[in-house]
């Protein structure tokens, strides 16, 4: 409201009144302004003035009321009724303009095109044909032509502020569905990256503690370095989902960055944990990535990375990063025949793989090794 002047207060607060109302206000404002000369004074003969002419006064102005709702026909009652003066002799000598420039201008305002014009030149000519001199015909034409012009002012600054309304409103909604669209695409990235942490993660200690009842009793160094790996996998695990559920506390004052390409030595190593030789190799000079292409890298390969524990028996995999003037292209090759875990499967794994891909500018191919046994992921991100 401080931004705000009175003078706009007083215009919000009364474009809130009824039209009717207002109208009935300024009618009876006119009407009193059309009867002052009658009522103020008196004739030179010291009589009353002739009763005609209050009511012409009265009869010229009391139709605004309706101005809005019938602009045309108020504007012929009140120049029809203001002509009608002059017939009486005893009445004061005063125009009857103000109930018909209201009209006019009201006709100016709120009219189509087509009828405004037309009455322009009709009410001039009247003015011409009933006055009693010229000085007073051009008087009431430069009336007539100001109230016109102020009309069409008055309209086209309401059309003005309506289109701007509309405007705001239009760009709001927008506003609001890109928000909308926003808070999807998050929902979308935080989905998937729950979903390749868990699938990871709980991957990975299945593989362990399927292993670790086998080498319990023949190994029990190795058993004991099978439940260090799973409660290992599992604490990653949870600092992961702190790490990315922080994004939706608003309080959270320390977020900690998300995984990226520096990081793929140490999921190789983890990985490899569970009994498949994992081998990273990276040729080529490392080029700038952004925030979101090094991201989408680590998951990319975290998810290939489970989908070879889960689902395809092979026991070595390779991860191979070549930097390309252009390009970063990542290659997740197995050794697997498939079907040799029974851990059960999302179905949207590669799905994840493309999206990520895609959302980066990039783009991910899947299938199986033509030159050998087993699957290979490709995946290339631009720089």
């Amino acid at each position: 409201m401080s931004d705000l002047t009175l003078v706009d207060v007083a215009r919000r607060r009364l474009q809130a009144l009824p039209h009717m109302r207002v109208d009935a206000v300024l009618a009876g404002l006119i009407t009193l302004f059309q009867l002052w000369p009658l009522i103020s004074s008196r004739s030179y003969t010291g009589q009353p003035w002739d009763w005609w002419g209050y009511a012409v006064a009265i009869g010229a102005s009391v139709p605004l009321a309706w101005r809005r709702r019938a602009p045309l026909t108020v504007l012929a009652l009140s120049v029809g009724v203001s002509l009608l003066y002059d017939l009486a002799g005893n009445v004061a000598s005063q125009p009857i303009w103000y109930g018909m420039l209201v009209a006019f201008y009201t006709v100016a305002a709120y009219s189509p095109p087509v009828p405004r014009i037309a009455v322009l030149p009709l009410t001039c000519l009247c003015s011409v044909l009933t006055v009693g001199s010229w000085d007073t015909a051009l008087r009431g034409m430069v009336q007539i032509v100001a109230a016109y012009a102020i009309g069409r002012a008055a309209a086209t600054a309401r059309a003005h502020a309506a289109t701007l309304e509309e405007r705001a409103a239009r760009l709001e909604k927008e506003r609001q569905l890109e928000a909308e669209r926003a808070a999807e695409r998050e929902r979308a990235r935080i989905a998937r990256d729950m979903h390749d942490i868990l699938a990871h993660s709980v991957s990975l200690m299945v593989v362990q503690a399927e292993a670790g009842p086998v080498v319990v009793s023949s190994d029990p160094a190795r058993a004991e370095a099978t439940f260090d790996t799973i409660a290992a996998t599992g604490r990653d695990a949870m600092v992961q989902l702190r790490r990315m559920l922080g994004v939706l506390k608003e309080d959270e004052a320390l977020r900690a960055p998300q995984p990226t390409l520096a990081d793929l030595p140490v999921l190789a190593s983890q990985v490899g944990g569970t009994g498949l030789d994992v081998a990273y190799v990276e040729s080529g000079e490392p080029r700038p990535l952004t925030p979101d292409s090094a991201v989408a890298a680590y998951r990319i390969t975290q998810e290939a990375l489970t989908n070879i524990v889960k689902h395809s028996g092979a026991d070595h995999a390779d991860i191979r990063l070549t930097w390309e003037d252009d390009n970063l292209m990542i290659d997740i090759t197995d050794n697997g025949t498939g079907g040799a875990r029974s851990l059960p499967s999302g179905g949207n794994g590669l799905i994840s793989i493309r999206e990520r891909a895609a959302a980066c500018g990039g783009e991910a191919t899947a299938g199986l090794r033509p030159d050998s046994p087993g699957f290979i992921v490709s995946v290339r991100l631009p720089l």
